[in-house]
């Protein structure tokens, strides 16, 4: 799983807000949000394994952490649709578009292709 589908869920999007503030154990996570502790488990495996968060042992207790650089694919996605870098639509898209809105056209205009008739000629 990439950074985009991690924070694709609003819980995980409301933890990863929570940790940025600063790391935090699994039960103080839970309390701060209306899932069970074992659902924030599941949400920080997910970030986990997507290289957003990372687990932090500190003698007994698990911390979890904002990993450095761990959404920079979605901050460099961003700055480049900011800048204008990143073209949301290559030029083969908007051939195929063309191409669909032709054949539709055509389609509307000669009725026979609709309901599969065979036109006579003679």
């Amino acid at each position: 799983m990439d950074a985009f589908e991690a924070i694709a869920d609003p819980t995980r999007r409301a933890l990863v807000e929570r940790l940025a503030q600063r790391p935090a154990r699994v039960v103080d996570l839970a309390a701060e949000h209306p899932v069970s502790r074992p659902a924030i488990s599941r949400h920080l495996r997910v970030l986990g394994e997507a290289g957003v968060v990372a687990a932090v042992d500190h003698g007994r207790e698990r911390h979890y952490e904002l990993v450095s650089g761990g959404l920079a694919p979605v901050r460099d996605w961003l700055d480049g649709l900011a800048s204008g870098a990143t073209q949301p639509f290559g030029e083969h898209h908007l051939d195929a578009l063309d191409l669909e809105v032709r054949r539709t056209v055509r389609e509307l205009a000669d009725p026979s292709i609709q309901t599969g008739e065979q036109k006579e000629t003679g």
